[in-house]
C-alpha cells in the first residue's frame, strides 16, 4: 500500500520489534510462524512476515508504513500464527493514538511501545514491543511541546505588595533575532 500524506490523515512508520511470552492455549506455546497485523481501519491492514523460529518470544524487527485516518482514536494491532488448522488469533491490543499522538513532545518523536495483548477471552496473552513515529506531523507552531523549545524570557508588568506576599503578573516576551 503507498501511503497518502493529506489533511485527513497522518502517516506513520510502526517498527514492529518483538513479542513476549505468546500462547496458543493455557497450555501452549507459540512453536512458530507469529505474524502481526498493524490495523487503522477496518480496510488498512499492514501485515510483517512471519517468524518461523521465535516461538513464543518472536523477533520481527520489520519496519511498517501506514495511513492513519485523523479522527482515528486508536490503533489495532494483532498478533496472530499460522498452524495447520489455519490462522489462530493469539492476541490483540488496542493502542489509543493519544499515546503517539499530542501531549508534550513532538509528534515526529519516535516513541517506543510496550502493550499486553489480550485473547479472545479477553485474558492476558503476552506483550508486543513496537516503535511509532509521526512522518508528516504538523509543524509545532502553539501548544505545551513548542512553548518548551522555545526560548523566552518574562518580563514583570506590575508588582504589588500586600500584607506578607507578592503577587506578580508576568507576560511572556519572545526575543527577535
Amino acid at each position: 500500500m503507498k501511503p497518502s500524506s493529506s489533511l485527513t490523515s497522518r502517516v506513520l512508520e510502526i517498527t514492529v520489534i518483538s513479542g513476549e511470552n505468546l500462547r496458543e492455549s493455557k497450555k501452549q506455546w507459540v512453536k512458530k510462524n507469529a505474524f502481526v497485523n498493524i490495523r487503522t481501519t477496518d480496510s488498512n491492514v499492514q501485515t510483517t512476515k512471519m517468524d518461523k523460529d521465535g516461538g513464543s518470544y518472536p523477533v520481527w524487527n520489520e519496519k511498517l508504513i501506514v495511513d492513519l485516518p485523523m479522527h482515528a482514536i486508536n490503533l489495532t494491532v494483532e498478533v496472530q500464527c499460522k498452524t495447520s488448522y489455519g490462522i489462530k488469533p493469539i492476541g490483540i491490543a488496542r493502542v489509543p493514538t493519544s499515546d503517539f499522538i499530542g501531549g508534550f513532545l513532538p509528534e515526529d518523536y519516535l516513541h517506543f511501545l510496550s502493550y499486553r495483548l489480550r485473547d479472545e477471552k479477553g485474558e492476558k496473552n503476552g506483550i508486543i514491543n513496537f516503535s511509532v513515529k509521526v512522518k508528516n506531523a504538523p509543524p509545532q507552531t502553539t501548544g505545551c511541546a513548542s512553548a518548551y523549545s522555545q526560548q523566552w524570557t518574562v518580563a514583570p508588568a506590575a508588582m504589588r505588595s500586600n500584607t506578607s506576599g507578592v503577587v506578580v503578573t508576568g507576560i511572556p516576551v519572545y526575543p527577535s533575532y
